[in-house]
This record gives C-alpha cells, structure tokens and sequence, in this order.
C-alpha cells in the first residue's frame, strides 16, 4: 500500500509565535504532530524536541528494521523513542529556568502497508474517513474527557466548557509518560487526519467531517482546514497532516524486490 502525506501549521489569528511542530519522514512512513505549552515560547521549544527526536530516532530503526517489522516490535521501539524524548525535554524544562514547566501534546504514526500503528499524549487528535464516515480514532487525555467518561458531563457541555486546554497527560512534564498506542488496520482510500486543538477546538467535527469528504487535493484540504480554524476565530495555532492509502502497485521491479519495497 502507498500513503501520500500532507501538512500544514499556521500560528492562527491571535498568537504572535506557533508553539506546534509537525514532521513526516516519507521513506519511513512516520508521521509526528505536537502541541507545545510553557512560558517563553517554550512551548515551541518542547514541541520542536519531540518532533525532531522522534523523526530522527524512530526513523532511524524504522529505517533499519524495515516496513515489514512486526506490531509489537514497532509498538516497543515507539514507547522508547518517545520515554527517550519525554526525559530530553524533562530533563531540559528543570535545567534552564526559561523553559521551566514546558512540555506538549503528542500524536505520531507508522503506516505500515495495511496497518497503522498510532500512539498519542493529550488533546492532539487523529480522525479516519472511510467510506464518508469520519471516526474520532484517539481519545484525549483531558479533564474534560475524564469528566464526560464518567457521565458527569455531556459531550455538548463539553464544547462549551472553560476546561477545554486542560491536558492530564503530556510530554516532557514528568519524568515518566505513558504513550497510548493502538493498532489500527488500514484500507485503502482512507483518509486520516491529526491535528493540534486549534483546529478541533475551533471547527467541530461534522465540520471537518464535510471537508474531508469534499472533492480535491490533499493540499485542498488542508488548506480548507486551517482557513476553517482562523474563519472561527483562529484562537490557536493550527496544525493539520493528512495520510492517503492508497493500492500498491502489484507488480514490483527487481530493484524493489531486492529492497524490499
């Protein structure tokens, strides 16, 4: 299977920086988004750690092992790329005074043929389209969800509430963090999407559901999303990448095969 991928940050409509990073290493098929947090622009500071760490650790095993590693051995080496990158930030936030208290959200992805491997950290999200229909495939780390998990609130009253940007886990806070990875299989012609809360705080999700449905590009889209998210008040930074499937060739060349391409 191929994936064609596509992204975009933008610092929205009322902040002067843009505490997200976003990176994809193609050859690898790896995807990383994180939402950074902390005084003095530290926020992007953290963020840009863990996009660059993983890119360049992940990728590199990834590189090594080959697109045909199995779930387990991916799921492993996604957990210690990510502690790995969880004590650098940690470590960074409690030795210069500037970047005290930082961290960021996390969500990254290793496609592999007909298999996704997701893991994520807090409130930055990944949807799948198949067939028109739009799935919600991670679950925040929030209080909010807490809240509504336990029935205290509704989803509705979620959307409303001052609590919005409280994370109950992230990246580089603590010394220890634990990544939830989930296994998702993958059909060709889905569509998935990962984002900051710019744009899932600022355009619901039939919203982005009618956007990713629409005709067009890759490019189309993500360029739609965001002009969405600053439409409705551009209250973050916004960030969105987007992975297609799509069908293999059958037939591979000597060169490939010998690659194992």
């Amino acid at each position: 299977m191929n994936y064609e991928f596509c992204f975009r940050t933008d610092p929205g409509l009322a902040r002067e920086n843009n505490e997200d990073s976003v990176a994809v290493d193609e050859a690898t098929r790896l995807a990383i988004l994180a939402d950074g947090m902390g005084g003095y622009n530290a926020g992007e500071i953290a963020s840009g750690m863990a996009t660059t760490f993983i890119r360049s650790e992940l990728g590199r095993w990834l590189s090594q092992a080959g697109r045909h590693a199995n779930a387990r051995e991916v799921r492993r080496a996604m957990e210690i790329c990510v502690d790995n990158a969880n004590r650098s930030i940690f470590n960074a936030a409690n030795s210069n005074p500037h970047y005290s208290g930082m961290g960021t959200t996390l969500v990254l992805g290793v496609f592999q043929d007909g298999r996704l491997m997701l893991g994520h950290i807090g409130d930055s999200r990944c949807y799948r389209l198949r067939d028109a229909e739009v799935t919600q495939v991670t679950k925040d780390h929030s209080l909010l969800q807490e809240q509504i998990d336990a029935g205290l609130i509704t989803a509705a009253q979620a959307a409303t509430s001052a609590n919005k940007n409280l994370v109950t886990r992230a990246l580089g806070v603590e010394d220890t963090v634990l990544l939830e990875v989930t296994e998702q299989k993958v059909e060709p012609g889905d569509l998935f999407l990962m984002c900051s809360d710019g744009l899932s705080d600022m355009v619901n999700d039939e919203g982005i559901a009618n956007i990713l449905r629409q005709e067009g590009s890759l490019e189309d889209k993500v360029t739609q999303l965001v002009a969405a998210a600053n439409a409705n008040g551009g209250r973050d930074n916004i960030s969105v990448l987007l992975a297609l499937a799509g069908e293999g060739s059958r037939k591979r060349g000597l060169m490939s095969r010998l690659l194992g391409k």
